[in-house]
């Protein structure tokens, strides 16, 4: 079962990722458009590599509402089925 930290790490990977940025500069529950500097382009890159990657059903416009960090991992697992594998379409594996 993937943990709330599990989950955020693998969120923290795909922003790195996306939006190629040091893991440190992703603070929790700073704003990403103050933070980062994000704009909405970024947001619907975001939103379909966390699609991709968490095998999820999700909307631009579920992310495009969202201020931080924090709300993107509450989005996602609530909408991951409880005890679900950390696997997805993008993970990888091969399964």
């Amino acid at each position: 079962m993937q943990t709330q930290t599990d989950l955020a790490g693998k969120v923290k990977a795909v922003l790195k990722k996306v939006l190629d940025i040091k893991e440190s500069e992703i603070v929790p529950g700073a704003k990403l458009d103050e933070s980062l500097g994000i704009d909405s382009t970024e947001m619907v890159e975001i939103s379909v590599a966390i699609k991709k990657e968490f095998g999820i059903p999700l909307t631009d416009n579920e992310l495009k509402k969202t201020h931080s960090f924090n709300e993107i991992v509450a989005i996602i697992a609530s909408k991951k089925p409880a005890g679900s594998s950390s696997h997805g379409p993008g993970c990888g594996c091969g399964h």
